[in-house]
């Protein structure tokens, strides 16, 4: 694998990650807040459990339905466009959650929430292969994975701050909450559309050099991909492709199941309601996951041993998730949320380095935005399968242990990649 030059390496990573670092805080802040929003939301709108976990889910059919056509159209006419018209659209039905004052209006804005934001995150992925080599998409990649516990550790404050603003203006806190956090996401969409560069020969603030020297070294190892697709179609229907998505659809109840609760779970250590309190604590998790996303992709990449690295970081977070709920004494329970959030964080940059450097091209844009578009029935799943657990086995922590469960199976099925991705095309990279 042929590298960058570290002075340029540095140069385009400071360029564009701070800023798709950025863009994905906002991203996972308008998805999540809901958490945030559910207790005083309830209390409000008289929302069941049940009608709030398929409101909560909902979000991932409309952008599981979309996920392949919105990348594909970001592969044909830049980022650029594509990703701000993305985020200003999220961004506006996000805020239109202040609206949702009954169960029907609640499925639809967060069905609409999901056809909007729907290719983004596999559009992030998509145009982080158009910049970094593969031997430098790992650690950018899990830079870009800050996003997700740094929209914890920021929001999860600014969340329970906007829930005590509950009265202000005659709204309920929960609809400042929304309000506020999806008008961001729209500042930052216009942003994007003057801010990001589609490719590296389009790049004005490298010297001609530079953008030439990028841009063979990605071409390259494109035609290197290149020549083990034949079509999008027959890229997608692999059944390395399918198995991928279902590591990752595993991967995504784990996350859901805990992101949603969170706020709720640790209110309830601590015996007080969502507020400023539970959002700081809340954020403890996520500087661990922050910490994690930074160390286990660089660890995986220096041992030569993804599988493994990703194994183990996902059994660690099934033992968090199973011990959160074990537990009775705040101290353990959030340090048990710790492990949690740190593993099911942190293995997701090193598992989107198997299919970045499989596909290439269009082959590319479908394939990665198929695993994701399947993963996200994941987030769709594991709010209603933990409701029913809860319900069935007449238990609290009966759907974290179930979830637990399947990310333990996660953790087996990643030990299976390298034998399901078997076609040389892979061997050169399965190290990055």
């Amino acid at each position: 694998m042929k590298k960058l030059p570290a002075p340029l390496l540095a140069k385009i990573s400071w360029r564009l990650l701070p800023f798709l670092l950025l863009m994905y805080i906002m991203a996972f802040l308008d998805r999540a807040n809901v958490g945030f929003a559910k207790v005083a939301f309830q209390a409000d709108t008289g929302i069941s459990d049940a009608a709030f976990a398929f409101g909560a889910g909902v979000f991932f059919v409309g952008y599981a339905l979309l996920e392949v056509p919105s990348n594909l159209i970001m592969h044909r006419i830049g980022a650029r466009i594509w990703m701000c018209r993305i985020m200003v659209t999220w961004g506006l039905v996000s805020a239109a959650m202040m609206f949702a004052h009954n169960e029907t209006t609640f499925y639809v804005l967060r069905f609409l929430l999901g056809v909007a934001e729907a290719g983004f995150f596999p559009g992030v992925i998509l145009y982080l292969t158009y910049w970094f080599p593969a031997a430098h998409r790992a650690q950018a990649m899990g830079f870009f994975y800050f996003g997700a516990p740094l929209a914890f550790i920021f929001g999860s404050p600014l969340s329970g701050l906007l829930l005590e603003l509950d009265g202000m203006g005659g709204w309920h806190g929960w609809q400042w909450l929304f309000a506020v956090e999806g008008l961001m996401a729209v500042a930052v969409g216009i942003w994007s559309y003057f801010y990001l560069t589609n490719r590296p020969a389009d790049a004005q603030w490298l010297t001609a050099d530079e953008r030439r020297e990028v841009q063979e070294i990605i071409d390259s190892e494109e035609r290197a991909k290149g020549g083990h697709q034949h079509s999008l179609l027959a890229a997608m229907c692999q059944p390395r492709v399918l198995y991928l998505a279902l590591v990752y659809l595993l991967i995504q109840a784990s996350v859901y199941g805990v992101v949603f609760y969170l706020p709720s779970q640790v209110a309830g250590l601590l015996g007080t309601k969502v507020g400023l309190q539970v959002g700081l604590v809340s954020a403890i998790p996520w500087l661990c996951a922050l910490l994690a996303a930074w160390w286990v992709p660089g660890l995986a990449q220096r041992s030569q041993k993804p599988r493994s690295v990703a194994s183990m970081t996902l059994l660690v977070a099934a033992i968090g998730m199973a011990a959160s709920v074990s537990f009775s004494s705040p101290l353990l329970g959030v340090a048990a949320l710790c492990f949690a959030a740190a593993g099911f964080i942190a293995v997701q940059p090193v598992f989107w380095t198997f299919p970045a450097n499989t596909l290439a091209g269009a082959a590319a844009a479908g394939g990665i935005a198929l695993i994701n578009s399947l993963g996200a029935v994941g987030g769709f799943v594991a709010p209603i399968v933990k409701n029913w657990a809860e319900g069935h086995f007449h238990s609290p922590a009966a759907g974290l242990y179930l979830l637990a469960g399947t990310t333990v199976l996660a953790a087996l099925l990643v030990l299976g990649i390298r034998a399901r991705l078997a076609p040389a095309a892979l061997q050169p990279h399965a190290t990055a």
